[in-house]
């Protein structure tokens, strides 16, 4: 079992690095530095299957799970990155719980799903076939991504469909989704995530969020809150971060 599922099955809490760039160099250093896991983002990038492919092989060496976040709920495309080699897949908007069922039921194998069987790199090109069969149903991590007011009305619905591991807050599209973009702090913006909050607990499934700013104290008062699938940061954001921290020699020429 992944590291990653193992942690939240434990009921302990994994902070996740997430990367735009989708390049394999930038995954292996994030991934060893520690993080349970990288999300990489096929939704707002350019990273394909075969980008993502290259990502998996990156971080091979290390402990850290390799997840993709696709860019829809898309039963080809999860069957394609999980034949590649990830530990799960995130799926974005995620409205209704009939398309949290079809996330759940894309990701496994029948008759608790639909992805197709194949000899593929995550089986070893055929050599570990039968016991990947036998365990990736219980094995695979599978994220839903609330993010729109929709999902907040309907999150009980949604959070009580069988093999959901977590739920996953995207704070930029739900403020937006309430004509309130990028206001993060807002009451009523806080209020919905909070509701999502309540109700993966009251479901069993972990409740996750992303903190965009490289802020520790956010992360870490995420977890006081009870998140406990974290994604941290941006990779993008760290490289602006290191630039910008170096540029301030400007400032005492």
């Amino acid at each position: 079992m992944s590291k990653t599922k193992s942690k939240l099955k434990q009921g302990r809490s994994v902070l996740g690095g997430w990367t735009l760039t989708g390049h394999p160099a930038v995954a292996e250093i994030m991934a060893a530095e520690g993080f349970d896991f990288i999300g990489v983002d096929m939704e707002h990038t350019a990273t394909d299957v075969e980008g993502f492919y290259h990502n998996v092989l990156a971080a091979k060496s290390t402990d850290c799970d390799v997840l993709a976040r696709l860019p829809a709920c898309d039963p080809v495309l999860a069957k394609q990155v999980l034949d590649m080699g990830a530990a799960g897949i995130i799926v974005p908007s995620v409205n209704s719980p009939e398309e949290a069922a079809l996330s759940v039921a894309m990701a496994k194998f029948p008759p608790e799903g639909i992805r197709g069987a194949s000899l593929c790199r995550a089986t070893g090109f055929g050599k570990n076939f039968a016991g990947y069969f036998a365990q990736h149903n219980r094995e695979v991590l599978v994220v839903v991504m609330l993010e729109h007011i929709k999902a907040v009305e309907q999150a009980d619905a949604i959070l009580a469909t069988p093999g959901l591991d977590a739920a996953f807050i995207g704070p930029y599209d739900l403020s937006a989704s309430m004509n309130l973009a990028g206001q993060l702090d807002h009451p009523a913006v806080q209020e919905a995530q909070q509701k999502i909050l309540a109700a993966c607990r009251r479901h069993g499934v972990a409740p996750g969020v992303h903190v965009v700013p490289l802020d520790a104290g956010e992360v870490h008062r995420r977890l006081t809150e009870g998140f406990r699938f974290i994604a941290c940061g941006l990779d993008t954001g760290f490289i602006q971060a290191g630039c910008r921290q170096m540029l301030k020699a400007r400032e005492v020429q």
